[in-house]
């Protein structure tokens, strides 16, 4: 490999690893200029081509570089490629030079991101919803059951305004005039760009069409799903947190409702004026790939954990994920307390505290570096516990493997 070092340029012959899945420390991404180079998994998720191959134009490593996590595909030259190496410490540097090239990977993203999120959503849950506008009159009645009325309302109104003659507009009426409340939702001035959301309101609705993306400036807001007639905490997001940013790059309706917990101030940005405000403020367009890239990487960790098949790996795993996602440094003798019991973490996977405890702590009784201490799980070895899990993840490869060969 050679490299220019004016701008970073790179060259690669013909099979040479670029980047190394769960190589640690990659804080390097790459925009190829020539040549073609495969990227893939060891193990793919669902929904996933295992073998992409890229061309100029494409980048791959902007997950690892960007959130700082070890990286979680390989890629190889498959001809002699030349990239453009780029340090996440230099992406504000990229969009000034060239926009462009910022706005595919923002848009790639939130397109990737969503595709993992219905993944995991289908996978984790029965009896999902598809997006579909008319469900906002679902969410409203839900609430509505629920006895709170200033999220039915929400819902109802904004059901009425997107679709005035739709299926369930006199059903929508109807709700609004139980509640004493008019048909049409206070209109928000576009224009100001400052806004403050008052306590338990509504920001937007799930399904709901999606012109906005919000930067927190105080307080905290609560993200959503209804699922399976109950509601779904997803994040609570506080001061800095973007959030609204899918809805406007890929031009999908809202996947989850936010909610106000306490007055909020926010910094509306709309679809007109993202790309100049991207262009003239280049660390709002790194703050933007910085998030995306930490939720792929916990989408994809998720992903891939719903693939192991011992339920025990799956606890393992989610436990080093956690400790990855807090950047604690995984290494041998390295000790770390988890802050959550025994339930918490049988919950994470979709298991039955009281049904499926012993599979916990049959777990723990095997690797005593996995211990109980006043009801909160700690681990003593992180390093013995990074161990176990690549051996779960070797298992699962093998027995891949296996099954492929049966097949043919």
């Amino acid at each position: 490999m050679t490299s220019n070092p004016s701008f970073q340029l790179v060259r690669y012959s013909p099979n040479s690893y670029i980047v190394v899945e769960g190589k640690k420390d990659a804080y390097t991404f790459y925009i190829i200029r020539e040549g073609k180079v495969r990227v893939g998994r060891e193990n793919p998720v669902m929904g996933e081509d295992p073998n992409q191959v890229l061309g100029p134009g494409d980048f791959f490593g902007v997950v690892a570089a960007m959130s700082q996590h070890a990286q979680i595909e390989s890629a190889i030259s498959l001809s002699n490629a030349t990239m453009i190496a780029v340090n996440y410490d230099q992406f504000g540097t990229l969009i000034q030079r060239n926009t462009p090239v910022a706005m595919k990977i923002i848009r790639y993203f939130s397109m990737k991101l969503r595709q993992f999120d219905q993944t995991i959503t289908r996978l984790s849950f029965t009896n999902t919803v598809s997006e579909d506008i008319n469900q906002i009159y679902s969410i409203g009645e839900y609430y509505f059951t629920q006895g709170r009325a200033e999220h039915a309302t929400y819902a109802y109104q904004s059901y009425l305004k997107y679709l005035p003659s739709g299926q369930y507009a006199i059903q929508a009426k109807k709700r609004l005039m139980e509640l004493q409340q008019p048909l049409a939702m206070k209109p928000i001035d576009e224009t100001k760009f400052n806004r403050t959301i008052k306590d338990s309101d509504m920001v937007f609705c799930e399904h709901e069409p999606g012109k906005e993306l919000y930067i927190i400036q105080g307080g905290r807001v609560k993200i959503t799903k209804i699922v399976n007639n109950n509601e779904v905490m997803l994040a609570v997001l506080n001061p800095g947190d973007i959030f609204g940013e899918m809805a406007i790059l890929d031009n999908k309706p809202r996947s989850a409702s936010a909610i106000a917990t306490g007055d909020v101030d926010v910094l509306a940005i709309n679809k007109a004026n993202f790309e100049n405000m991207v262009k003239s403020q280049p660390q709002l367009a790194t703050k933007i790939i910085t998030l995306l890239s930490e939720r792929i990487w916990i989408a994809y960790k998720q992903l891939a954990n719903l693939l192991l098949k011992d339920p025990q790996a799956r606890l393992a795993d989610t436990l080093l994920t956690l400790a990855e996602k807090n950047k604690v440094k995984i290494a041998a003798k390295a000790y770390y307390n988890f802050e959550i019991g025994v339930g918490d973490l049988l919950k994470m996977v979709g298991l039955a505290e009281h049904r499926d405890e012993n599979l916990l702590l049959g777990l723990m009784a095997k690797n005593k570096f996995l211990k109980l201490d006043q009801g909160k799980i700690k681990c003593t070895d992180l390093g013995e516990l990074e161990k176990l899990v690549k051996w779960y993840r070797k298992k699962l490869l093998m027995e891949n493997k296996l099954q492929s060969s049966k097949i043919f």
